[in-house]
């Protein structure tokens, strides 16, 4: 696929988390530069979760993680980066707004039951709560964090 080639598409492969294993069908595209999806379609509203979630795997991939998005179970986890021998797991979220949104994206990670950090990274200003060690981080503060692991 010469788009992938080109850095203009990245194919990011799917990890079972408990088997510890990569699902080959089920991988999942993200833009080299989330400004073309504005660029082709617009601005839209709708499109802030998909590019916060363009971003995140942007900053893994350019800190040399191998970035994978996590199956656990039925649920998804975003992504889980891998650097040498660690792992991060991150979710990400426009807005925490309401119960239904923190449990979303907080259980997948409550249920993966490793020493590795976890992260819901949001555009929440406010909202800057811990839950049972997953730390919950505003998108630039996660941008600017000298290191993830």
């Amino acid at each position: 696929m010469r788009w992938k080639g080109a850095l203009i598409i990245y194919k990011i492969p799917r990890y079972d988390v408990k088997g510890r294993e990569i699902l080959k069908p089920l991988e999942k595209y993200y833009l080299g530069d989330p400004s073309l999806l504005y660029a082709m379609m617009g601005y839209r509203t709708r499109f802030i979760s998909g590019v916060l979630e363009n971003i995140v795997m942007l900053e893994l991939k350019r800190r040399g993680y191998r970035v994978f998005v996590g199956k656990s179970d039925e649920k998804e986890i975003d992504f889980v980066g891998e650097l040498k021998n660690d792992k991060v797991y991150i979710q990400v979220s426009y807005k925490m707004t309401d119960q239904s949104t923190i449990d979303r994206e907080y259980n997948p990670l409550l249920e993966v039951k490793d020493h590795y950090p976890k992260f819901v990274v949001t555009m929440d200003e406010d909202w800057h709560d811990n839950i049972q060690g997953i730390r919950h981080k505003h998108i630039a503060d996660f941008l600017l964090m000298d290191e993830i692991i």
